[in-house]
């Protein structure tokens, strides 16, 4: 298994496929122009893979699969659908335009934490910097160095073993992140405990709920019957707690269950956005209702994401602040305690 390639490389991809199949290019041509042109050495590899299998008798979906993990399963998926139904240009398309607006979001959210984060950083070397300055005027004076943060840290041996705890506890806890979100178990886990956060919780549903809407309304509208889609759609939210729901979702559709009853018993949607999955299952057009939402919820999306971004700014911003005073009154003990020596030295 190998990563899936870039959501900015799957877009262009996608697009110059369904552009090249619209115009009633033939497939095989497609994936060597498409595959020729990128950028992304892999890929290039890879278009040649799936034409060898395609020229096999291979269908596009399973020549896909085949690529290691190279392609994500709701591409895949809806390939498949598409294959057997004639809409792989229009499903190329939608997949191209998903792609395009996850690039986006993502530019989005480090462009917003960009800064924020360069004034963190400069804030914990700006301490190691102090730390380390305090101990060479100590060691040069003769005197003991002031121990600006109270936690026994002088000179160099203090401002590295700063730098080692801020980036080691960064870097740790990483780690465990990733890998508590490597299986399911724990990514659901994970995720369901971010949703119940204030501000991320937010943006993570509404991510989610956009995510679901689109591919939703896309595999129905593709033919892909109720489970599968279903399956498809909540794996395509992204989110571990989404996707921990496919078999309780897909028994009670299998059951006979409304799917608005399905997805509420899971506590993961609102009770607005069940009210029109209702709406929508009582007329027989809720892949359209999705459809229509699907862009309303793509722009709250966006405006969640403004507001955790602004959010998490404002922590970081609080968090040198806190830094900036604490020195401040750390100083000032300091400079109050000379005194008070100097003053009782003389008298």
């Amino acid at each position: 298994m190998f990563e899936a390639l870039p959501m900015s490389t799957l877009a262009t991809f996608c697009r110059s496929l369904a552009t090249m199949l619209h115009s009633g290019v033939n497939i095989l041509k497609a994936f060597q122009v498409a595959g020729g042109k990128s950028h992304h050495p892999r890929l290039k590899r890879i278009s040649s893979e799936i034409i060898d299998q395609l020229r096999k008798g291979s269908e596009v979906s399973t020549a896909l699969r085949e690529q290691g993990g190279a392609f994500p399963d709701l591409m895949v998926d809806l390939v498949r659908v598409a294959d057997q139904t004639g809409s792989l240009p229009e499903v190329l398309s939608a997949l191209a335009d998903h792609y395009d607006n996850l690039v986006r979001l993502r530019r989005t959210f480090l462009g917003a934490i960009t800064l924020p984060v360069i004034q963190l950083l400069a804030a914990i070397f700006i301490v190691a910097g102090l730390i380390w300055l305090l101990g060479m005027i100590g060691s040069m004076n003769g005197t003991k160095p002031f121990d600006v943060l109270g936690l026994g840290l002088t000179g160099t041996s203090g401002a590295l073993t700063w730098l080692g705890g801020c980036f080691g506890t960064a870097f740790a806890g990483a780690f465990l992140y990733f890998f508590f979100v490597n299986g399911l178990k724990g990514r659901m886990v994970v995720h369901q405990a971010l949703l119940r956060i204030p501000v991320i919780g937010g943006c993570l549903q509404s991510f989610a709920l956009a995510r679901f809407s689109w591919a939703f309304a896309l595999t129905q509208q593709a033919g892909m019957s109720i489970n599968p889609s279903l399956e498809s759609s909540l794996k395509a939210t992204g989110n571990g707690a989404y996707a921990a729901a496919i078999p309780m979702v897909t028994a009670m559709v299998t059951e006979g269950e409304d799917l608005s009853y399905a997805l509420m018993e899971t506590k993961l949607f609102p009770r607005d956005y069940l009210e029109l999955v209702r709406v929508g299952e009582a007329s027989g057009t809720v892949p359209e209702t999705l459809d229509r939402l699907s862009p309303q919820l793509e722009d709250q999306a966006r405006r969640s994401l403004s507001a955790m971004t602004t959010a998490l700014g404002w922590a970081i911003w609080g968090f040198v602040a806190s830094i900036i005073i604490f020195f401040i009154f750390r100083i000032a003990l300091m400079y109050v305690g000379l005194i008070n020596d100097a003053v009782n030295d003389r008298f």
